[in-house]
């Protein structure tokens, strides 16, 4: 059965309660990147959020990841925290052309991250998915979308994120709505759920479950046990790439909880 590849992951990789926990006591903090690189598959990058990245540092974490690693950018903020999404074009186009393509074949999605209050509006939407490019220096952009208001739970959101390929962000979370459908060709979940009473990060049981559905997705299936706005298709499309990222919640836990779930899956993790 062919398959997309799963990539596991966490949010960024300088985190005070990571040293000592996460990272061996003394390592450098200037290496820490080299070291989180090695034991996960994917980092989402939330700097890029905040401010504009130079490409010299984009190509510096390129070279300090190993191959077939991917880094997730979320866009910048000036792009998407505005009340009319199509009125950022120029914000759009500094991000794309910030030096992100740097980071070659290491360059995974790119988050647009909406504010919780924004609605959905088909009309505005259409315009901003118009704005995002297909590639930047012959490199394929992928694009998710991380939709927070409820209004975007129906049909017709996702039908229009399909039309122009747009993966959809799955949050688990208590604070934000859940869409699980697979609106584009790739699957990108955060999980926002993880306690800092579990030494994992989840109880043990949850990381079979996991694999499972990442496994699912990324045969071009689609998992039970999921929140739907739509019913389930029966019909199986092309594989898909599965990025899982363990965000927030029990922040400290978030790297056991990507290691714990890359073992579930059946990878080789060094200790």
């Amino acid at each position: 059965m062919s398959t997309g590849t799963i990539r596991v992951g966490i949010g960024g990789w300088n985190f005070e309660p990571w040293r000592d926990n996460f990272y061996p006591k003394g390592w450098p903090q200037a290496r820490e990147l080299e070291y989180a690189s090695q034991r996960l598959t994917a980092i989402e990058i939330n700097s890029t959020y905040y401010g504009a990245q130079k490409p010299a540092t984009f190509a510096k974490w390129r070279d300090a990841a190993p191959d077939g690693f991917m880094f997730s950018l979320k866009a910048i903020r000036f792009a998407t925290q505005r009340r009319v999404l199509a009125a950022g074009a120029d914000s759009i186009k500094r991000f794309i052309d910030s030096g992100i393509a740097e980071l070659g074949d290491k360059l995974g999605p790119i988050v647009w991250q909406l504010a919780p209050s924004h609605r959905f509006d088909a009309a505005d939407l259409t315009a901003f998915l118009e704005l995002l490019p297909a590639d930047v220096d012959g490199i394929k952009l992928r694009h998710a979308l991380d939709v927070r208001h409820a209004s975007f739970q129906c049909a017709e959101y996702l039908a229009l994120a399909r039309q122009y390929k747009a993966a959809t962000v799955f949050t688990e979370s208590d604070d934000y709505p859940p869409i699980a459908e697979p609106t584009g060709d790739f699957v990108y979940t955060r999980i926002m759920r993880t306690h800092s009473d579990e030494p994992l990060g989840c109880k043990p049981e949850v990381f079979p479950q996991l694999a499972e559905a990442a496994r699912t997705w990324a045969t071009g299936g689609e998992p039970d046990g999921v929140p739907r706005i739509e019913p389930a298709s029966a019909q199986t499309v092309a594989p898909r790439d599965v990025f899982v990222y363990f965000i927030s919640g029990a922040k400290e836990r978030a790297p056991h909880a990507a290691m714990a779930l890359r073992r579930a899956l059946g990878e080789d993790v060094a200790t």
